[in-house]
């Protein structure tokens, strides 16, 4: 039989050792065997020793900042453990069998895990399968969502939506049109991330979203889309995006039609690029993933399960909203204050 981990270890909350066709299809965002990011090492114990161990990294892309702030942290969390891995990437955003191969080749005696960021959910199966079958830890991590896949690490992808939703509902008593850009279609962040922000803004009753289209993760088709959002809608207050790079694009377009004083922008993923516009005016905020120490945390679980922890099957990652009145809490140097300042939101319920 096909084991999830390696021999003999547990999955926690599960009876017994199980195949991955044998889980439950996930969804991270409602699973109750979870943990919070900040309460594994209370829970579980220091990092086990992970020197002179070897991961394989397979990001969705590298032309997307996000995933670089991503692969920094795992290069700072195998610095600090004394492990390395091995980071690869798909060519762009839409490139799913490049991806896929770059996995299959990944597969071998020469890494103790695999760490994945998949396309879509189910573009990698086959290289998962066999990763399995070779007696590989397999991680997903943050975005796509595989079914069957043992263990999660990422943020709850519905929040993201809730909280820029409530955003204006807060700032806007009276409602309001509003639209949204969408990513990859099919894909379990962008499918919770729309749905999150459009039930939140429209159980309040006083918001129309006067459109939903999708802008595939890029950053050109976001800016024509919103071009045409504008022209059509011309009262509209806000538009959400499922990404930052489609929302600054959709920035672009708000600062072609001289619109930036009516127009609310938000993205999602924290990227340098995004904290820069915040700064400067233009995109209103972001729904930060804390890319950076969601790797650390990623390269953190699987060496736990590597030296056979029985870990929740999710793992939740920090995220906040960031607007220029609360960017400096979070855009800091001092990655001790980052995290003191998460774990006191996680606390307070923000």
């Amino acid at each position: 039989m096909r084991k999830l981990l390696l021999a003999g270890v547990a999955l926690a909350f599960f009876p017994t050792v199980s195949m991955a066709a044998d889980l439950p299809t996930l969804n991270p965002d409602t699973e109750t065997s979870r943990v919070s990011w900040s309460d594994v090492e209370k829970k579980f114990g220091p990092t086990p020793d992970a020197n002179g161990q070897r991961y394989g990294v397979v990001l969705k892309t590298l032309t997307n900042e996000f995933w670089r702030l991503l692969a920094d942290g795992y290069h700072k969390a195998a610095t600090r453990s004394h492990a390395s891995v091995d980071i690869q990437a798909a060519q762009g955003e839409s490139d799913q069998m490049g991806q896929l191969s770059i996995m299959e080749n990944m597969i071998g005696p020469q890494y103790k895990g695999l760490l994945i960021s998949p396309q879509t959910d189910a573009n990698l199966q086959p290289a998962i399968d066999e990763a399995l079958q070779n007696k590989l830890v397999v991680v997903n991590v943050d975005d796509a969502v595989v079914g069957n896949i043992g263990h999660f690490v990422g943020v709850v992808q519905k929040e993201n939506g809730v909280r820029v939703a409530n955003w204006f509902i807060q700032h806007y008593k009276d409602g309001g049109e509003v639209a949204i850009v969408e990513g990859q279609a099919g894909v379990f962040a962008a499918i919770q991330r729309t749905t999150g922000f459009r039930e939140t803004i429209q159980k309040n009753g006083k918001f129309k979203v006067v459109a939903s289209v999708p802008g595939n993760w890029d950053r050109q088709q976001s800016y024509d889309a919103a071009v045409n959002i504008l022209q059509r809608n011309p009262k509209i207050i806000g538009i959400y995006c499922n990404n930052d790079t489609m929302a600054l694009g959709v920035v672009e377009a708000v600062k072609s039609l001289n619109l930036l004083n009516q127009v609310h922008v938000f993205g999602t993923d924290g990227t340098n690029d995004a904290y820069v516009s915040i700064k400067a005016g233009e995109m209103t905020g972001t729904v930060d993933s804390f890319p950076v120490l969601t790797g650390e945390i990623a390269l953190d679980t699987a060496e736990r399960l590597v030296a056979g922890q029985a870990l929740p099957r999710v793992i939740m990652t920090p995220q906040a909203l960031v607007t220029r009145e609360n960017m400096a809490r979070y855009k800091t140097s001092d990655e001790d204050a980052q995290k003191k300042a998460l774990i006191a939101d996680a606390t307070s319920g923000q």
